[in-house]
């Protein structure tokens, strides 16, 4: 035994403190990993494991071959504890039948304010409490069709530019991030709340382990390495501590700016993302260049005059216009009959691409043949 082995006095220093921690840090198992004992086998979805989560973890080759008690195979990734035969935590956090009776705050709390703070009236709420394997993809399809909002504007008469008030995959970055590295020990739910102007995301659990406010993002660390190499599985993060990064510049892209981390809660995160404004701008710019008609109650003269630019949707416009395009010699009759629209809606859309500098409002047909100027 070397002499490093015995007990010695002084004041440690810094390579001392980080062996002392890497020891602790070994002889302790996360709370993921750690026992259910309230728990049994049964009270586990296990088609969800057999039928979702096997198959994305494991070749068909390699399944075929493993003939394993149900237990080992939970086991192997985690989610079972054969010392004690009962599931782990990660197991009741991804296929528990009732998760909330085992783990009380595991859950994601969405509110939507009709304001700017809590106290504005609430407009819609959900909780989303099942099992991770459950509400993974729920808040996939969640985030992609209420909150993101992405929808088409018109910047021409012929063209249509997508704009999203949160992209889809930053906004649902940060939720899984929230999801991953979460205190389950807390009862209190992940608060993912709404407002006019922005979203924010409040998670239980301070920056972990290497982590700090002052190397953040570029250091990360595991909280629940369970959870995380299971949502890695599933295609739900990458654990490559890049996805903070990527969510910057996605969000910068769509012009909300860059998501702002609080850790001034101490036992809690606080992710804020403005909303951006760019499809507010853009809709003004086609309701001002008649582009859109204005639904609001109200309607400015302006608004108004914009109104009787356009005729009817833009989509009929740009159909009689990508027809001629086409065959540069399609008659009034024809586009009638390809369209399905009547001859006075045909001749509105075409004096509405003359007006509008797509047709030539001199000379329309020469020879026979429609003259395009755009």
């Amino acid at each position: 035994m070397g002499l490093e082995s015995y007990p010695r006095k002084g004041v440690a220093n810094e390579a001392d403190e980080r062996i002392l921690m890497e020891k602790r840090r070994a002889n302790v198992t996360t709370w993921d990993a750690s026992p259910c004992l309230n728990a049994t086998i049964n009270d586990l979805d296990l088609s969800l494991f057999k039928h979702y989560f096997l198959p994305k973890a494991m070749s068909e080759a390699d399944l075929e071959a493993d003939n394993r008690d149900i237990k080992y195979q939970l086991s192997s990734f985690g989610f079972f504890d054969t010392r004690y035969d009962c599931p782990t935590n990660a197991g009741v956090l991804f296929f528990a039948k009732n998760l909330r009776r085992l783990v009380g705050g595991a859950y994601v709390q969405y509110v939507r304010f009709a304001g700017k703070d809590r106290a504005a009236d609430i407009t819609a709420e959900h909780e989303f409490k099942e099992n991770l394997c459950t509400i993974l993809p729920e808040l996939d399809i969640f985030i992609k069709t209420g909150i993101a909002k992405r929808r088409p504007i018109p910047v021409s008469a012929l063209r249509e530019e997508m704009v999203a008030d949160y992209p889809d995959w930053a906004t649902r970055e940060l939720l899984i991030n929230a999801i991953c590295h979460r205190d389950y020990t807390s009862n209190g739910p992940i608060q993912f709340y709404e407002y006019d102007d922005r979203i924010e995301i409040e998670n239980h659990g301070g920056l972990y382990g290497r982590a700090n406010e002052q190397n953040f993002p570029n250091v990360n660390d595991y909280r629940n390495m369970v959870v995380a190499e299971a949502m890695k599985v599933l295609g739900f993060a990458n654990r490559q501590s890049r996805g903070v990064l990527r969510v910057q510049r996605d969000l910068v892209t769509n012009e909300n700016g860059e998501a702002v981390f609080d850790f001034g809660f101490q036992t809690a995160v606080l992710v804020r993302v403005m909303k951006s404004l760019r499809g507010d701008r853009l809709i003004q710019s086609a309701i001002e260049n008649g582009l859109l008609m204005a639904e609001n109650e109200g309607k400015t003269p302006q608004m108004a005059e914009n109104e009787r630019k356009v005729p009817f949707p833009l989509p009929i416009i740009r159909d009689v216009y990508s027809a001629i395009k086409q065959n540069r010699k399609i008659k009034y009759e024809q586009l009638q009959d390809n369209l399905g629209i009547g001859e006075t809606t045909v001749r509105r859309c075409i004096n509405w691409l003359k007006d509008n500098g797509y047709i030539s409002k001199e000379h329309a047909k020469i020879k026979g043949e429609w003259q395009l100027l755009k």
